[in-house]
């Protein structure tokens, strides 16, 4: 049965594989699809969109790359992660929303370099920047270059000290809404899926609400395998599915290096997406009707 990997991350957000590496080793895992879904940004999407065609005119083995993103929402004050898939990611009202998440995280990337270096940390925005050049600085850079530069010995550690939620020197983002991302997602013509959602430990109740709310206002899928999913975990996630009508969809989450241990399309080693999820996805998204390209949705308003 052929296997497909709809969440992964490249260089671009938080992930250690440029998107052309990434397109390379998932034809060397024999994928026949993969989605490359970044955190707030579409940043390595043209280059790996025109690597796999590159491949396909030239007679080479290729694979199937979809159009992502992994949107970063807050939803009563737990962060819950929207996946959008096939998008229309061109689209200029797209981008102009993404314009909202970049400035957002520029500011807060500039609040949390200031923070460290009162801790007598030398780091700069600009150095963050120059040591990870085209990406959307995560924590996970942050990490990277403070266990380089020898102020801690381990990228947990790191975490525990510097850049973990709960320490001194964390400055939260301002995120948008699940229900908003779920338009945002909608308006580019994409499937929006709901991320991992065991891992934000909310309660079955409070789930089942956050999903039933998600569905009134278009939600399409929830993301029902995953590589931390224990068997209860898939078959709550497949009820939750079935109780909504939703479309299944699985993934990874692979981020190379940065996440040691899991790998593309099998996870930690008991993964498999059958591409009939993805046929379902497919068949679902073609009966979209043409996406629209209006702000009406400007989720910078935060209305919702």
């Amino acid at each position: 049965m052929n296997q497909v990997d709809l969440h992964t991350h490249t260089n671009k957000s938080d992930g250690s594989y440029a998107p052309v590496e990434l397109v390379d080793y998932a034809i060397q895992k024999g994928l026949t699809a993969v989605a490359i879904t970044d955190h707030d940004t579409t940043e390595g999407l043209d280059e790996a969109l025109a690597y796999a065609a590159l491949l396909r005119r030239q007679g080479n083995p290729s694979v199937e790359v979809i159009p992502g993103i992994e949107f970063s929402t807050e939803y009563e004050g737990k962060d819950v992660h929207m996946l959008g898939l096939y998008l229309s990611y061109d689209a200029p009202s797209f981008q102009k929303q993404l314009d909202v998440f970049v400035a957002s995280r520029i500011n807060r990337n500039i609040q949390m370099c200031a923070r460290l270096q009162e801790a007598g940390i030398d780091i700069t925005y600009e150095k963050l920047l120059a040591e990870n050049p085209g990406s959307v600085i995560t924590r996970a850079h942050y990490a990277s270059y403070l266990q380089k530069h020898g102020y801690v010995k381990s990228r947990p550690e790191a975490f525990q000290r510097y850049v973990g939620d709960h320490t001194r020197y964390f400055v939260p983002r301002e995120k948008v809404t699940p229900a908003q991302a779920v338009r945002l997602i909608l308006e580019a013509g994409g499937v929006p899926i709901l991320a991992h959602p065991p891992l934000y430990h909310m309660g079955s109740e409070r789930l089942d609400a956050l999903v039933a709310s998600l569905a009134k206002v278009g939600l399409m899928g929830i993301e029902a395998i995953y590589s931390t999913y224990t068997n209860q975990d898939e078959r709550d996630m497949r009820r939750l599915a079935d109780k909504y009508g939703l479309l299944l969809s699985g993934g990874s989450d692979f981020h190379g290096d940065n996440k040691p241990g899991l790998d593309l399309a099998v996870g930690y080693g008991r993964l498999f997406v059958p591409e009939t999820i993805l046929d379902a996805i497919k068949a679902a998204r073609s009966a979209l009707p043409p996406h629209s390209a209006s702000n009406g949705n400007d989720i910078s308003e935060r209305t919702d």
